[in-house]
């Protein structure tokens, strides 16, 4: 019976590390070649655990990112043996350099860049083809805002800029009937709409002022505590707290008001140093004041409201008669020590009666121009022209535009 083969395990492994042996010397002489003499290959390790051999301290950390460590490879006279447990320890080496690189690599950091984790939404579109075709695709297709939302969105941003400090508007004008009321209302009820803090208005007309009523409407303002401005300054004293104040003012919604004396024996008797006496009160509660002065600009509170004043809106009517009268109050005003005033105030002017139609708008503002900051015209609007209660909701889209124009152009002049 012929003997029964038996498998020869020991004739594989040897020849193919031999082999792998031989051509990483081959390798290597081929470098060796290409590259220039080079030092002499290091010894080859004997086996090590397997934890990661320590790195030579002399290399810095910024060296062997750039010169990444070459495995070493075993010399061509190496056993077998040899090569094979050199191999671990070379992987060993690379991952620990990788470590190392990876660790001294810098790491997005969601505290100080927050928007590499968040991805940038566009504002949503409103009214328009694009609001429509937004909520057609319940959201999916998103033109963003077009150039009216836009301006809208920024005439917004300016309003609500936080402010640091208190800040006192005059509104003002040599003649009734012309929208002076009207405009403090709409755009205290604007500065209220988009600010994160009340701003209140002040009734220093000394001819009975009806700024409350325009503000609240007469049915209700009757049927309120009728405390006045007067109330106030015979208590001021007593007022120590914003809770204290809240008894002497009236509110149209976020709007604060303090309401003018009705007294006609009385009315005219605000001095100065009393209105200087309100405003300092005020001041330490409330970011932003509008003050409705009434008729004329030499009143006896006048001079105190011009000493205070931040910035100021010179109200108009839309006629030749009213821009002449605008352009006289600036002039008084530069002549009198309030030049600044002046150059920095606001023309508004109200198309009170419909008559924009029969008047040059471009003769009207030439005549002001060069001696304001800003002139914005407020449309005819039955809102505002019959004298009543003044809402935003019943406004048209363009009077309350106007309005954001001068409540922005008044922020403006406090930064």
């Amino acid at each position: 019976m012929p003997a029964a083969a038996t498998p020869n395990t020991s004739r594989t492994a040897p020849t193919r590390r031999s082999s792998w042996a031989e051509a990483a010397a081959v390798a290597d002489a081929q470098g060796e070649v290409e590259s220039g003499p080079e030092e002499a290959p290091a010894a080859v390790p004997s086996p090590v655990p397997a934890s990661a051999p320590a790195l030579p301290t002399s290399q810095p950390a910024a060296s062997r990112r750039a010169v990444p460590a070459e495995p070493s490879t075993p010399p061509s006279n190496a056993t077998a043996d040899e090569t094979a447990s050199a191999v671990p320890t070379q992987r060993v080496a690379s991952r620990q350099a990788a470590k190392l690189a990876a660790a001294d690599a810098p790491v997005s950091d969601f505290i100080t860049s927050p928007g590499s984790f968040v991805r940038q939404q566009k504002p949503r579109p409103r009214g328009g083809f694009r609001g429509a075709l937004f909520a057609m695709t319940g959201g999916a297709i998103n033109l963003g805002p077009g150039p009216r939302q836009r301006e809208e969105d920024e005439l917004g941003r300016r309003i609500s800029r936080q402010l640091q400090g208190s800040y006192n508007t005059a509104v003002l004008s040599l003649k009734g009937g012309i929208g002076k009321t009207s405009t403090t209302v709409g755009v205290g009820l604007t500065l209220a709409e988009f600010r994160g803090d009340a701003p209140c208005a002040i009734d220093a007309n000394p001819d009975s002022g009806d700024l409350v009523e325009r503000a609240l409407g007469e049915g209700i303002y009757q049927q309120a505590s009728p405390r006045t401005i007067t109330d106030l300054l015979k208590n001021i004293e007593s007022v120590d707290s914003l809770t204290a104040l809240a008894r002497y003012m009236h509110h149209a919604g976020r709007l604060h008001l303090i309401a003018g004396e009705q007294d006609p024996e009385v009315s005219d008797s605000l001095t100065a140093e009393e209105y200087l006496r309100i405003r300092k009160l005020i001041s330490g509660y409330y970011s932003v004041a509008l003050t409705d002065c009434g008729t004329g600009v030499t009143h006896n509170a006048m001079s105190g409201i011009l000493q205070s004043a931040d910035n100021l809106v010179i109200a108009a009517g839309y006629a030749v008669s009213g821009a002449k009268r605008a352009r006289s109050t600036l002039q008084w005003l530069a002549g009198h020590g309030y030049e600044e005033l002046a150059r920095n105030a606001i023309v508004v002017i109200t198309d009170k009666d419909e008559v924009s139609s029969r008047v040059d708008k471009d003769a009207i503002e030439e005549h002001l121009s060069g001696i304001c900051r800003q002139l914005i015209a407020v449309p005819h609007d039955r809102g505002v022209a019959d004298g009543d209660l003044v809402t935003l909701d019943v406004l048209r889209p363009e009077t309350r535009r106007a309005y954001k124009e001068i409540a922005a152009a008044i922020v403006d002049g406090y930064v």
